[in-house]
């Protein structure tokens, strides 16, 4: 079910690197850290249809499938263009923020943190949405 509500974003670097991808991972402290490392075991080994991939530092607090086609990082910090004002799109239960400046960025407002998804044009984000939106439920206690 995908749906408007009240809002909540965030930034990713990728880079190609030999056999795994650069991502700048994030250092969420606490209860976020915590929800972070239950999601990284929860997430899928494919998602829309790209192979999970190693990250470049490896971090559990970060996921890319393909070739940087798609990067989670969990445990960024509120994106800077949401305005708290303004709608967003629900998932299956997890709002998502679309950042108007980057339209491949989506940031979940789950509780207690955000979770950052970039996805490339070769990806429908709403199929990556749908499919996350479990794993970032239960981590996040959602």
């Amino acid at each position: 079910m995908i749906r408007a509500v009240p809002a909540v974003l965030a930034v990713l670097v990728l880079s190609g690197c030999g056999g795994a991808v650069r991502v700048d991972p994030p250092n969420p402290q606490g209860d976020t850290a915590r929800a972070c490392r239950t999601l990284e075991g929860r997430l899928p080994r494919t998602l829309d249809g790209a192979e999970r991939v190693p990250s470049e530092p490896p971090s559990p607090y970060v996921a890319v499938w393909g070739e940087a086609e798609i990067a989670l990082r969990c445990g960024v910090p509120r994106p800077a263009a949401m305005d708290p004002q303004q709608q967003v799109t629900e998932v299956d239960g997890v709002p998502w923020f679309n950042d108007p400046a980057r339209p491949a960025l989506f940031t979940a407002l789950a509780k207690g943190g955000y979770v950052e998804v970039t996805i490339s044009a070769r990806h429908q984000p709403a199929g990556v949405l749908v499919d996350l939106a479990a794993p970032i439920k239960a981590a996040f206690g959602g």
